[in-house]
């Protein structure tokens, strides 16, 4: 009988495969505020938190797939009456990094999961939004 053993996506075998659709780690923290200004100036006076050119905090981090590669993690208010988390009635949006990002939809897609608009492509990557199970808008990237 042959030794084999049938790759799962959580595999050791499946770290360095690239081409698996699925979610690779956070890449985004969005929530809304009554005045993101004072939220952002609350959070960088008490905690530190540096806030940059664009208006957000930039975390960084590396991923056991890509370790050359330096991958933001962007946190951001946004004003309460935004319509960036419609159709979600949720007060928080998670951005995850993906690979294989038209994968995933296609396989979210035939699961029965809600794709909330297309795949945009810009300089920075790629995004798509999906609601989860319980109406949360999720943003998906590939970087």
């Amino acid at each position: 009988m042959e030794n084999s053993k049938k790759q799962t996506e959580n595999s050791p075998d499946s770290i360095q495969d690239d081409t698996i659709p699925k979610v690779t780690g956070i890449g985004g923290i969005f929530f809304l505020s009554d005045n993101p200004k004072e939220s952002k100036e609350w959070y960088s006076k008490k905690l530190g938190l540096p806030i940059n050119e664009w208006g957000s905090v930039s975390f960084e981090y590396r991923t056991i797939n890509r370790p050359d590669v330096i991958i933001p993690l962007q946190w951001l208010p946004f004003k309460k009456d935004t319509d960036y988390f419609l159709p979600s009635k949720k007060e928080f949006m998670i951005n995850y990094t993906v690979q294989n990002i038209e994968g995933l939809v296609k396989k979210l897609r035939e699961d029965g999961v809600t794709i909330v608009d297309e795949i945009a492509t810009y300089d920075y990557g790629k995004f798509v939004h999906i609601m989860d199970a319980e109406g949360n808008k999720i943003e998906l990237w590939e970087p």
